[in-house]
């Protein structure tokens, strides 16, 4: 027994020794709302300290809990960006794989817009409205409390208060954190405006989930990746399109694309702070504690992220669109991060 556990330390010595050689620099994926922030904070983190800059790869929130959870070692990420919390399912693969000790951090606010070109009609959209433009199956128009596939053609058809002009969506896919929110915050929130439907949730939530989250098929809905810029592009070159992206992106695009009223709120700094504009949702990263100490530089780009200057109300995130945290929250957040206290599961 002595012999086999000195020799199972010998050998994690040696991998850990040949891990700190391979790779001298953090390794972040993830999010592509949360990657301009995560960008910002390891640039200035390069230029500040001794460390090298975190080279950060933009995979989506699945995509970057697919490899954060996939194992530890120098292959395979330090952090992961996400735009929505991890869930209990990646947990469980996490710990799985070995990662046992995750740090969360939630880093501020976001909300999700759904923007046209300013070039196009100022759009004011209900859940509602939302939900049986997107949705894949729609309740029977005649009242009866059955679902048909989505027969809507025009935002009209919809709402006869909204344009007759084709309803094409254009935004992200499966993989992406944005997705997820914007499945659960707004096509649930037109769903369970529904009460046959909502009373389903109460005896069946992953067939409610199914119905209610459940993107049409045919075209009205494109996904266009995870290049937001690609998306700005394309409203540009059709007024009658809407894109679905975080308010940060928004923000910096508010020369070119504006963002629907959502029950009556526009997409503000504000308005999501306050948590009055309806689809709102905390940003996060997920630290590895197994690489701290071996990839040089993480327990410090966690402090740069969680300083003032950085995610305070007035620090150089603010600037990229960042809505932070209230301050006695952010300081409970930066307190807990810093001291890499690792998460329990996200039930």
């Amino acid at each position: 027994m002595k012999k086999t556990l000195i020799a199972t330390t010998v050998i994690a010595a040696l991998s850990m020794s040949t891990y700190a050689s391979a790779r001298d620099s953090i390794y972040i994926v993830g999010s592509s709302t949360v990657f301009p922030f995560a960008t910002a904070v390891a640039e200035n983190f390069g230029r500040s300290s001794s460390f090298k800059t975190p080279k950060i790869e933009s995979t989506g929130s699945g995509g970057g809990m697919k490899l954060f959870c996939s194992g530890v070692g120098v292959e395979h990420p330090d952090v992961t960006n996400s735009s929505r919390r991890m869930k209990e399912s990646e947990f469980e693969k996490c710990q799985a794989a070995g990662v046992k000790e995750i740090v969360e951090v939630t880093i501020g606010y976001d909300g999700i817009a759904i923007a046209n070109s300013k070039e196009g009609p100022a759009l004011d959209l209900t859940l509602r409205d939302v939900f049986l433009a997107l949705a894949k199956d729609v309740p029977d128009p005649s009242g009866e409390t059955k679902l048909i596939a989505n027969p809507y053609k025009t935002w009209k058809d919809v709402n006869p208060d909204l344009p007759n002009a084709p309803i094409e969506v254009l935004g992200p896919p499966p993989t992406s954190g944005t997705r997820d929110a914007f499945a659960e915050l707004a096509m649930e929130g037109g769903c369970k405006t529904f009460d046959w439907i909502a009373a389903i949730k109460k005896k069946d939530e992953k067939k409610f989930q199914a119905i209610c989250q459940a993107v049409r098929e045919d075209g009205a809905y494109v996904e266009a990746g995870e290049n937001d810029n690609l998306i700005v592009q394309k409203l540009n070159a059709n007024h009658d399109a809407l894109g679905i992206f975080g308010f940060s992106f928004l923000d910096q695009n508010s020369d070119k694309v504006q963002g629907s009223k959502i029950e009556g709120v526009s997409p503000t700094f504000d308005s999501i702070s306050s948590g009055e504009y309806p689809v709102s949702r905390s940003l996060y990263f997920y630290v590895k504690k197994a690489h701290v100490g071996t990839i040089p530089g993480i327990e410090e780009y966690v402090k740069e992220f969680t300083s003032e200057k950085a995610w305070g109300a007035d620090g150089y995130l603010a600037d990229k669109g960042l809505i932070s945290l209230p301050d006695n929250l952010r300081s409970q957040v930066a307190k807990s991060a810093q001291a890499l206290e690792p998460m329990s599961s996200p039930k």
